[in-house]
C-alpha cells in the first residue's frame, strides 16, 4: 500500500529555492531552533566525526556548532539546489531528497536535522532511512513543527475565509503532535528515543508581516489538496482583523506560536542500556508502596 501524498515536494524544493538567496534576513527562527537543539549535544559527552545535516538549507548547523565540543566533517544536504549550493561554501553539500537518501549503510556518525522532516509525506520511512544511514550507536537529533504552530494564524484565515467565501481550504499544514514522534521513532527501530517540546512566540504588527516571514523563510503552505486560487485580500484583512481580536495582546501586537517538537534516538548498538525482561524483577511492587 502506497503512502498517501499530503504535501508536494516539488513545490517545497521550489519555495527553498525561493528563499535561498535572501533567506539570512528571515532565518531567525532557524536559528533560535539550530542552538536550542545543539545544546543539547553539550549533555551527551559524545564526539562524532562525521555529522549529515539533513535538510540544512545554507548550512547554518556548521555555524552554531557549540566551541565546546569538536568540530566535526558536516555533509550538508538540502532539497534546493540554491540552498546546497550554498551550504558547499562551508563543506561538502549535495542535492538530495529527506524521502530518498543516497547514502551508504553505517556511514555517518551523526544525523541532524533542524526543521526540514515535518515536510516529509512518509516521516517513519524517512526515520528508517536515517537509522539505516548511521553507524551502530549512531545518533539522530531532529526539530520539527509541532502540532500547535501557527494556531492563530489557522484559526483566523479559516473564520475569515467561511465568513466570505462560505468554505475553508487547508492553508496552514498539518503538524506531528509530540506522542507521534516519539512513537514513530520507535517505530523505525531507534533505541533509547526521546521526545520533549519547547514553544516560541513571535509578536507581528499584522498578519502580513508574519506571512512575509513565512515566505522568506520558504514554509509557505505545500499541502496537495490546498485551493490553487489565490485568496483575495478582503480576506486576509478580514482574518487580520479577527486574529487581533481572538489573540492580540495590549500594545495590539500579534502572537504567533511556534511549537518545536525535538526527537532524540540511537542506532541499535549492543553496548546500549537494555531494558530487563518481563518476570525478571527481585522487587517485589507491595514493598516498594510499603
Amino acid at each position: 500500500m502506497s503512502q498517501p501524498l499530503i504535501f508536494d515536494r516539488k513545490l517545497l524544493r521550489n519555495n527553498r529555492d525561493r528563499a535561498a538567496k535572501s533567506l539570512d534576513n528571515f532565518e531567525f527562527l532557524l536559528e533560535t531552533a539550530l542552538h536550542r537543539l545543539t545544546d543539547r549535544l553539550l549533555d551527551l559527552k559524545r564526539s562524532f566525526d562525521l555529522v549529515m545535516n539533513l535538510g540544512g538549507r545554507t548550512g547554518s548547523l556548521e555555524k552554531v556548532w557549540p566551541v565546546e565540543l569538536n568540530k566535526p566533517a558536516f555533509i550538508h544536504t538540502d532539497i534546493s539546489q540554491k540552498m546546497a549550493f550554498r551550504a558547499r561554501l562551508l563543506n561538502p553539500a549535495i542535492v538530495c531528497d529527506e524521502e530518498f537518501l543516497p547514502f551508504l549503510a553505517e556511514s555517518v556518525d551523526a544525523v541532524i536535522s533542524c526543521l526540514s522532516l515535518h515536510w516529509a509525506n512518509d516521516l517513519p520511512g524517512a526515520f528508517q532511512q536515517i537509522r539505516q544511514t548511521l553507524k551502530p550507536d549512531g545518533l539522530c537529533l531532529t526539530s520539527i513543527w509541532g502540532g500547535q504552530t501557527l494556531f492563530e494564524l489557522r484559526e483566523a484565515l479559516s473564520a475569515a475565509e467561511l465568513e466570505l467565501k462560505h468554505g475553508v481550504s487547508p492553508r496552514i499544514s498539518p503538524f506531528t503532535t509530540l506522542q507521534d514522534l516519539a512513537h514513530l521513532m520507535q517505530r523505525a527501530g531507534f533505541a533509547l528515543p526521546v521526545a520533549d517540546t519547547d514553544k516560541i512566540i513571535v509578536k507581528y504588527d499584522d498578519i502580513f508581516q508574519l506571512m512575509r516571514d513565512l515566505r522568506g523563510m520558504g514554509e509557505t503552505n505545500i499541502i496537495f489538496d490546498r485551493s490553487k486560487q489565490p485568496l483575495h485580500r478582503s480576506v486576509f484583512i478580514r482574518a487580520n482583523e479577527i486574529y487581533q481580536e481572538k489573540f492580540g495582546d495590549q500594545s495590539s501586537k500579534l502572537p504567533a506560536t511556534f511549537e518545536i517538537l525535538t526527537g532524540t534516538g540511537w542506532a541499535p548498538h549492543t553496548s546500549q542500556q537494555q531494558p530487563l525482561k518481563p518476570g525478571s524483577g527481585s522487587v517485589h511492587l507491595s514493598k516498594i508502596l510499603g
